[in-house]
């Protein structure tokens, strides 16, 4: 205490004036004082207030991070809480759902066609046909005094190893003295390599391709339709719905003309007006001149049905002269027809060479798509697996054999449309009618009795064609 009274003894003040700035009383007494700080406070003072600031500053953070925390600590315990009630809730449902599935009856039959929904596209791709069988078969017999017989087709359609095959046990006959002839099972291996087959698209007159639901291409029994002189010609059913891809979305006349009938019409007699009348009873019916002026083909009818004729077969005459309405031809010597309709043919090409300025000669082509193709090791599609003398019902001496034919996968494939086996060129094929079929198929025929010398004696051979002495070209102007 002594200390501090000595140091205040010992301060020094200035003199008033200097505090001021100057004399009193002088020309600068107006001038405002100048102020100065005296310092009472130790030096040690300053430091404890610095340190108690800090302090403040520090509780203040801690403070206000505690609070943070806490804010979020409870904002991730509302989303844990909420997401554990939520994946609670779900999961009921799942327990409630699989409790109602495994009371379903029926769930294994739902889950099996579920599946097959799954592969429809995959089950298509792989779907073959089977009734193109009868097809093949009469494209593939020959006819004639020469024929032959099958008394057992075995159809495999999944051969592991290759193609579809056909399996047949059959007997071959040459009509005449003697039945038993090797060239007539040699000329039946040997017409597998000239085999062919088609498919493509039916378009109409703008080239729209033609649903496969709406051509008819067969008749009541089943037989390929075919004209003897033209060829192979369909049916499209061109009033089906969906038939006419080419035709104008419009409105439907009739209904409307009936509306308007029926709005007008005054019924004097009530009876006429019962709950057997119909819409149509009250529409007249096109004719088939009013169709074809509506549609722009020509239309005609068949089995009670408006169809119009489309030729499979090309009509290289008529098609090649020019158009009348359009002064362009149907079809060019390139082989493009176009402005009628006709089929698309995938394996099949045509072309037309002038001469003379006269006459045109047309040729048609197909290559690539043969019925019976030859292995991968480069051999036969055909293999005659026995041979051997026999006689059939009518006790004529037959040669049976054994015969296993490999066919292409694409003639059975069912999304190649409108497939249609050819014979070779120059023979008739065996109609392919459901009714007639059965002309190639006979009892089996039986082995030679020992007893039955010339069952056993009469000479066979050999149906290599190493061993044929007949030539390719023969052959194939034969059938």
């Amino acid at each position: 205490m002594d200390g501090i009274l000595e140091k205040f003894k010992n301060l020094k003040i200035p003199k008033l004036d200097n505090l001021f700035g100057g004399k009193l009383g002088g020309q600068n007494a107006t001038a405002e004082p100048k102020v100065k700080e005296i310092n009472l406070v130790p030096d040690i003072k300053n430091d404890f207030i610095k340190t108690l600031k800090f302090r403040n500053l520090v509780f203040f953070i801690c403070i206000v991070v505690a609070i943070s925390s806490t804010v979020v600590m409870l904002i991730f315990l509302s989303i844990a809480g909420g997401q554990q009630g939520f994946i609670t809730a779900k999961q009921n449902t799942i327990d409630a759902l699989q409790k109602k599935i495994e009371e379903y009856s029926d769930l294994s039959d739902f889950l099996t066609i579920r599946d097959q929904l799954s592969n429809i596209a995959e089950i298509t791709e792989n779907k073959v046909m089977m009734s193109r069988t009868f097809n093949i078969l009469s494209a593939m017999i020959p006819t004639g005094s020469d024929y032959i017989s099958i008394s057992e087709l075995t159809v495999n359609l999944e051969n592991e190893e290759g193609g579809p095959t056909f399996n047949i046990d059959a007997q071959a006959n040459a009509g005449t003295d003697p039945q038993i002839d090797y060239k007539v099972l040699d000329s039946f291996k040997k017409s597998m390599r000239y085999l062919r087959y088609d498919y493509g698209e039916y378009v109409d007159k703008n080239d729209q391709t033609i649903p496969a639901y709406c051509i008819i291409e067969t008749d009541n029994d089943g037989a390929t339709l075919r004209d003897s002189e033209k060829g192979y010609y369909a049916y499209w059913l061109i009033e089906g719905e969906g038939c006419n891809p080419s035709a104008e979305d419009e409105e439907n006349e009739e209904v409307e003309e009936t509306t308007t009938l029926l709005q007008t019409q005054t019924f004097d007699d009530q009876a006429l007006f019962t709950q057997e009348t119909t819409v149509e009873d009250f529409i007249a019916k096109p004719t088939l001149a009013d169709l074809s002026e509506k549609t722009g083909y020509q239309v005609e009818e068949y089995n009670g049905q408006n169809v119009v004729k489309i030729w499979r077969t090309p009509q290289y005459t008529e098609w090649y002269k020019a158009n009348p309405q359009e002064n362009e031809a149907y079809m060019d010597l390139d082989g493009n027809i176009h402005n009628i309709p006709h089929f698309n043919s995938s394996c099949i090409s045509y072309s037309g060479a002038e001469k003379d300025n006269k006459t045109i000669t047309w040729t048609t082509t197909n290559e690539s798509c043969l019925l019976v193709p030859d292995n991968e090791e480069g051999g036969e599609g055909i293999e005659i697996e026995s041979s051997s003398n026999g006689r059939n019902s009518d006790e004529e001496l037959v040669l049976r054999f054994n015969a296993v034919i490999a066919f292409a996968p694409e003639a059975f494939n069912f999304n190649n449309h409108h497939m249609l086996a050819l014979p070779p060129a120059g023979r008739r094929n065996v109609t392919d009618s459901y009714s007639q079929i059965q002309s190639i198929f006979a009892e089996r025929a039986s082995d030679c009795d020992k007893n039955d010398t010339e069952c056993i004696t009469t000479p066979t051979s050999d149906t290599s064609n190493s061993d044929n002495q007949n030539t390719e070209e023969e052959e194939e102007e034969e059938w």
